[in-house]
């Protein structure tokens, strides 16, 4: 598991409870292990050497960043825009590698609304909050002055997932689709997909309740619809769109 978790604690800053803010998440990937997963027998030869020089001229870790705005029954998780350099332009069709979506979360009706871009198309995917089973763990972290604890969980039937939530934030919600605990999500590691999501800051500040909107530009579909698009993507492309599988079910 990444030694992100030992690095992304702050010093203590004792939260009062608080049912609305925003908070500032920092999603890291391994590239140097997500690109090895693309080799396959019949890509090695470019693919290898694609690979070896990634690892010569870049960075081991990739950075993006968004922005979670909640109310104690609504959220808004958007990205933040970068700069596009040779660092984040390399293979960013790939969703593993970026932070594609847009994630409107209305908690007391139980509506997710998700703005997801899958290649040159842009999906509305409107559905039910996904919902995870978590078990619960005594172990402890300090995210962001917040003292969480772990839960872990299987999710989309193979993805192992490890939460730290803290229940001085009244909401159940968390980056990206990861909710469902007794508190908010502050951090987010996929050990075996190589990438983490963690919260670097947290506001208390009252939000504008008009700007905690949904997403309404691109295609409408449910989570079914947006699965058949992706499979039949993946028998059109093989073994390597198989890979970005997961990314865009995230």
């Amino acid at each position: 598991m990444f030694s992100v978790f030992a690095e992304c604690g702050l010093h203590a800053q004792h939260a009062r409870f608080i049912s609305e803010g925003s908070i500032e998440f920092e999603k890291k990937i391994n590239m140097f292990a997500q690109l090895k997963k693309n080799i396959t027998e019949k890509n090695e030869v470019y693919m290898s050497k694609m690979y070896d020089q990634y690892v010569k001229t870049q960075p081991q870790f990739r950075t993006v960043k968004s922005t979670l705005l909640f109310s104690k029954d609504k959220s808004l998780y958007t990205p933040i825009p970068v700069t596009v350099t040779s660092q984040n332009s390399a293979f960013g069709d790939d969703p593993n590698n970026s932070q594609p979506n847009t994630i409107f979360t209305d908690f007391l009706s139980g509506l997710s609304i998700v703005q997801k871009k899958v290649f040159e198309e842009t999906f509305i995917v409107k559905d039910s909050i996904r919902k995870i089973t978590w078990k619960m763990t005594d172990e402890t972290r300090e995210i962001a002055g917040y003292q969480c604890r772990r839960a872990n969980a299987v999710m989309l039937d193979s993805i192992y997932v490890v939460a730290f939530y803290t229940d001085e934030i009244l909401v159940s919600g968390g980056p990206e689709s990861f909710s469902g605990l007794p508190g908010m999500i502050l951090g987010v590691a996929l050990p075996h997909e190589n990438m983490t999501w963690f919260a670097t800051l947290v506001s208390d500040k009252t939000i504008d309740k008009t700007v905690l909107k949904a997403p309404v530009k691109g295609k409408p579909v449910n989570n079914k619809a947006l699965n058949a698009k992706l499979n039949d993507i993946i028998e059109r492309w093989g073994p390597q769109a198989k890979n970005m599988l997961k990314g865009f079910l995230l």
